[in-house]
């Protein structure tokens, strides 16, 4: 937002946000919706700005937006559940998840996110290794790289395991 139309923006923030985030708490019973409800509220107080300072309380407009955001989400939320509730149970929507498939996302997470991402688009997509550097936006020794430090580790993680975890094609 230009430095003009912010005039003022900023120190209101200040003011308004942990007195907001704590109204709201009480409403929705957690502090991250809670966070997230005043963080929208005010976004929305950033765009509106030079009409909002001009009002006599702006505090009250925010809480108001607050609220009927958390209004909202209640509703969306009650909506939701009432659609889950008319499926009925889905004991067989979801197949059953193997050990090895756990422990597989389990080594994988401990992966930092570079050989994740490199794994999984070349093994897990078969891109080869020229699309997947493209992809990444790095040079194919790169990925080359991540993915035998990434299968390197993913061996010594799984153990036992180690048929399991396919190998270099390309």
């Amino acid at each position: 937002m230009a430095a003009a139309r912010r005039e003022g923006f900023d120190e209101f923030y200040g003011f308004v946000f942990g007195r907001l985030v704590g109204q709201l708490v009480l409403i929705t019973g957690d502090l991250h919706e809670a966070e997230d409800l005043a963080q929208e509220a005010l976004t929305r107080a950033a765009v509106h700005w030079p009409q909002v300072r001009q009002y006599d309380l702006p505090e009250a407009w925010v809480r108001r937006v607050a609220l009927n955001l958390a209004a909202n989400r209640g509703r969306q939320a009650r909506r939701r559940l009432r659609a889950l509730a008319r499926l009925g149970p889905q004991a067989e929507s979801a197949p059953p998840v193997s050990e090895s498939a756990v422990a597989l996302i389990q080594a994988m997470r401990r992966l930092p996110v570079h050989h994740r991402q490199a794994v999984v688009l070349h093994y897990l997509l078969d891109m080869p290794t020229d699309e997947a550097a493209r992809t990444l936006g790095v040079p194919r020794g790169t990925v080359k790289s991540w993915l035998a430090r990434g299968r390197k580790a993913l061996l010594a993680e799984l153990g036992d395991r180690q048929e399991e975890v396919p190998t270099t094609n390309g």
